[in-house]
């Protein structure tokens, strides 16, 4: 009672809500409600403790141990269904019935004091009524709870931050790509003369090795397919959430959709990574559609593995059974595997990417760094405008997932998950020019740790809301929280790199391929 615990109930797939009244004359709808409440000795009411006077004895505990339960339906002329529900409402009440064996739920509260001793016992009890309500639709039957939730306005604000953030770095890429750039082009390809030619600086020097392989280009082709992956299944997910196909009173509708759409997203996975691979000259393609296959699934699966392992271990109902694992396992390697086989076959078929420039045989040397061009402050300051546009959407889902409240707001987080996408690619493909403008031609891994360092960043705000927001006590509690905050980290990590990365190969081949090189 102390830390405010509540019981969720549900009926009908609808959750069976409190509705009180608050300021402005507005009702409020909670999903849930308390055990009990405590008035402090002091004398002040704590949480629900305010809704009644009854509630004043000092340093006392009052169980609510009777529910009136209201259940609203409608009754349906066509069909056999009878009649449908379409609210169900409770008032959380307290009584010390006279009699335990027959109670007549009336009566003084139930209190308890703080410095009771002994066996105490409570007889708990619920009353039901039916009440016809025409004016409901079934269809809309969620819309009071929805009402009650009182985040639109934040939501409209984040968008209006987060628009600003677009459009001042759109701005920026803009002036870049329209003046500079273009102003480059026209320089560089007026250059004909050889006089000219010997005081060559900025970003066309480095074109004999703007193409040249990374280090570790297996690993990154490999990142590469899996984003892609999730790149996908995040958009069509959130394209039919928008649509309404996804909605909370279907519940975990949400998650079984992402997982199927991840299993049947395998081609394009397997496909991406042996084309960038092949472009990166690897040989070693056997290895590569395995790792693509297994890495990154293995690593989230073994994470919610272990998670699971402890829910079992503390004996919770929110532990997934033995044959569930087993069929996602089933998905994994009969479906999403020769998916990807598939999907690489394809890949390692056609040609390798063709770039606009040749490589050439001996790597240039690149020049000293001033301090910001130098990789790590390039990757750190790279994370933090995507971050910026979605740190208030953050917030609501990391509340959704710890603290039982409702996410709803699908069309929110569609135009949330478009700002992004924006933002990483502009993001990244400022910092690409600038790195280029210092002949640095490294660009690959960078731009997609560039915008993958967002992945950072929410890990350190996943971890505030932890000390912040929530009293998780308890160890298994607490791995929990984190192990599945990495596997959201991870696949964050993924998403994030891949925009970049694209978006960065998009430029560097567009620019290269309009510079007339001899």
């Amino acid at each position: 009672m102390l830390l405010n615990y509540q019981h969720h109930w549900i009926v009908d797939n609808m959750p069976v809500t409190w509705c009180y009244d608050v300021e402005d004359g507005q009702k409020f709808c909670n999903p849930g409600f308390p055990i009990g409440c405590y008035i402090t000795d002091k004398g002040r009411a704590k949480d629900a403790c305010v809704i009644s006077s009854d509630y004043h004895e000092r340093d006392t505990f009052y169980i609510f141990n009777h529910v009136d339960i209201k259940i609203h339906y409608h009754v349906v002329e066509t069909g056999s269904m009878g009649a449908r529900l379409v609210a169900a409402k409770l008032e959380p009440k307290s009584y010390k019935h006279t009699h335990i064996d027959k109670p007549d739920c009336s009566g003084t509260p139930m209190d308890i004091s703080n410095k009771a001793s002994g066996e105490i016992k409570i007889a708990y009890t619920y009353s039901v009524s039916f009440e016809e309500d025409p004016k409901i639709r079934w269809a809309s039957r969620w819309d009071y709870i929805l009402e009650s939730m009182p985040h639109t306005h934040i939501q409209w604000f984040s968008i209006m931050n987060s628009l600003v953030i677009v459009l001042f770095l759109s701005g920026m890429v803009a002036m870049i790509m329209l003046r500079t750039l273009h102003k480059d082009i026209a320089r560089y390809n007026q250059m004909d003369s050889t006089e000219d030619a010997q005081e060559e600086f900025g970003w066309k020097l480095v074109h004999g090795d703007i193409f040249r392989p990374p280090r570790k280009g297996m690993l990154l082709s490999v990142f590469l397919g899996s984003g892609t992956q999730i790149l996908i299944m995040t958009f069509v997910t959130l394209f039919f959430a928008c649509l309404g196909f996804l909605s909370p009173a279907n519940r975990g509708a949400l998650m079984t959709c992402a997982v199927v759409l991840w299993v049947l997203l395998g081609t394009p996975a397997g496909y991406v990574t042996a084309r960038f691979y092949k472009s990166f000259g690897g040989e070693k393609w056997k290895t590569n559609v395995l790792l693509t296959a297994f890495l990154c699934p293995g690593i989230v699966f073994a994470d919610f593995f272990l998670m699971n392992l402890i829910l079992w271990g503390e004996g919770s109902s929110a532990a997934i059974p033995f044959g569930t694992l087993v069929a996602i396992l089933a998905l994994w390697f009969c479906i999403s595997v020769p998916l990807t086989f598939i999907g690489a076959y394809f890949g390692f078929k056609k040609n390798a990417i063709e770039h606009p420039v040749r490589t050439n045989q001996i790597p240039r040397q690149i020049p000293d760094q001033s301090f910001y061009t130098k990789p790590l402050p390039g990757i750190i300051m790279g994370g933090i405008l995507p971050f910026g546009c979605i740190f208030i959407q953050l917030f609501f889902i990391l509340n959704s997932i710890w603290s039982h409240q409702m996410y709803y707001m699908f069309g929110f987080l569609f135009l949330v998950f478009i700002i992004l996408v924006i933002t990483c690619s502009e993001a990244t493909i400022l910092l690409c020019y600038f790195h280029l403008c210092a002949e640095d031609y490294h660009w690959q891994w960078r731009s997609f740790l560039t915008s993958g360092f967002t992945a950072v960043y929410f890990l350190i705000y996943a971890i505030h809301y932890f000390f912040s927001k929530l009293q998780i006590t308890g160890t298994a509690s607490t791995i929990l929280y984190f192990g599945y905050t990495m596997i959201m980290v991870l696949i964050f990590f993924l998403f994030t790199g891949t925009i970049g990365f694209f978006a960065c190969f998009w430029f560097v081949t567009k620019i290269y391929s309009v510079v007339k090189v001899d």
